[in-house]
């Protein structure tokens, strides 16, 4: 963590100045904190285009295959926190205000984008590793799908294909 512990509030927020307040990655990481509290991370699954969660938002599922991290001009660069904010934020625009996924998305990788800029990570050599791993992964025979994954970001994208696909694994793991 980037910060220093100080007088706590009786909302349990930290007494931060001012300035860090407004965008900060100190509060990013708190936020990914408070984020971490109340979800499981299970990377023990094929999760079509790297992460996703469960129907009741309570497990972010990173795909098995894919990297812890990566490797930036000799900076070893961790993808899981940005995966599962990014996953965090989606499921509850989704959950709480009814929002399309697609919105819900945007959204969602804005924050995303966000975090790795605070974390003076270059988005574009970020989003570039994680496109790699999105074809690759997404080009994998699915061969394990936790039966509880949501797949209404799936059908909000009209991928009917990749849905069956799912669903036949999804069945096979019940019996």
């Amino acid at each position: 963590m980037h910060y220093k512990k100080q007088k706590k509030f009786a909302t349990n927020q930290l007494k931060m100045p001012a300035k860090n307040w407004v965008v900060s990655h100190v509060m990013l990481d708190l936020a990914l904190e408070a984020i971490l509290r109340k979800i499981t991370i299970n990377r023990d699954y094929d999760i079509p285009y790297l992460s996703g969660y469960s129907n009741n938002g309570k497990i972010i599922y990173i795909d098995r295959h894919m990297p812890k991290s990566f490797l930036l001009k000799g900076r070893r660069i961790l993808t899981d926190r940005f995966l599962i904010l990014h996953e965090a934020i989606e499921k509850t625009l989704i959950d709480e205000l009814n929002l399309n996924y697609l919105f819900a998305h945007q959204i969602a990788l804005r924050a995303e984008k966000e975090a790795v800029l605070a974390d003076d990570i270059s988005w574009k050599e970020y989003d570039n590793f994680m496109q790699a791993h999105i074809k690759e992964i997404g080009d994998e025979r699915l061969t394990r799908v936790p039966k509880n994954l949501d797949i209404k970001p799936y059908r909000d994208e009209h991928d009917k294909a990749l849905i069956k696909r799912m669903k036949q694994v999804m069945r096979r793991k019940k019996k």
